[in-house]
């Protein structure tokens, strides 16, 4: 529900309100005054004022880098942004898996892929291999998960069946490339063929992914989203909540 008392926010640069901002872009031209000059004059055109080219390096043959600072004079209301986010209770490692025997009784079952012609598994393998990552483990090591890993360029009819042959509570799909925005279709096409084959609210569905959000997943069909900076234990949180709501023991 939005706020009707306004938060009038600008960006903070030295001080509150002043409005600086740091931005780094490339131009197509080789490093000159007149590059630096160009680089000054594109910001200014864009509203910005008190330009400093602070950085100016040579990016490739023709090519230059540009780091710099300007005022913008635009602000927002932040109470006036409705952004729908994941709600996770976070418990930690032995806690969550104390919790899901106690409350649940079972093993929460997930199977996981880069579905479609993405071959590019870092991010679903992030998450579910046992290693994880940035000291935080992945859905294998729990032993209060089991967890499927089915890779990369994984067909979404593949990863529907082997769902239901395991008796899946959940499939985590990865998709990384975005080109002519191929992980949309690809990740709604998943959605359609679970509708079609009546298997409508019978698994959790989340999707990740680098140009994936919650509001993005929900819009395709999705039960969460997961973006940058997710890590396994948020997904592995979320899932016990999901879980335990459907089977009714929500508190």
């Amino acid at each position: 529900m939005k706020s009707t008392v306004q938060q009038i926010i600008r960006p903070y640069g030295d001080r509150k309100d002043d409005g600086v901002m740091q931005l780094s872009f490339v131009l197509p031209v080789a490093a000159s005054e007149k590059a630096k000059e160009a680089a000054r004059q594109i910001l200014q055109k864009q509203g910005f004022v008190d330009v400093l080219v602070a950085q100016m390096e040579k990016a490739g043959e023709g090519y230059t880098f540009f780091v710099c600072y300007a005022k913008t004079q635009l602000f927002l209301d932040y109470a006036s942004i409705d952004v729908p986010e994941v709600k996770i209770h976070k418990l930690g490692f032995d806690a969550l898996n104390d919790a899901i025997e106690a409350e649940l009784g079972r093993k929460i079952i997930v199977v996981g892929g880069c579905t479609g012609t993405d071959a590019h598994a870092v991010g679903i393998d992030a998450i579910m291999n046992m290693k994880g990552y940035a000291a935080d483990y992945g859905l294998e090591r729990y032993p209060m998960f089991d967890a499927l890993n089915m890779g990369s360029q994984v067909l979404n009819e593949a990863i529907l069946a082997k769902a239901l042959d395991l008796g899946a509570d959940a499939i985590l799909v990865s998709q990384v490339v975005t080109q002519r925005d191929v992980h949309k279709d690809n990740s709604r096409q998943l959605v359609e063929l679970i509708e079609q084959k009546g298997l409508k609210g019978r698994f959790l569905l989340l999707l990740g992914g680098p140009r994936i959000d919650h509001k993005l997943a929900l819009e395709l069909g999705y039960d969460a989203g997961f973006g940058p900076g997710t890590k396994p234990s948020d997904v592995a949180n979320f899932l016990f909540g999901a879980v335990k709501k459907r089977a009714g023991k929500d508190s």
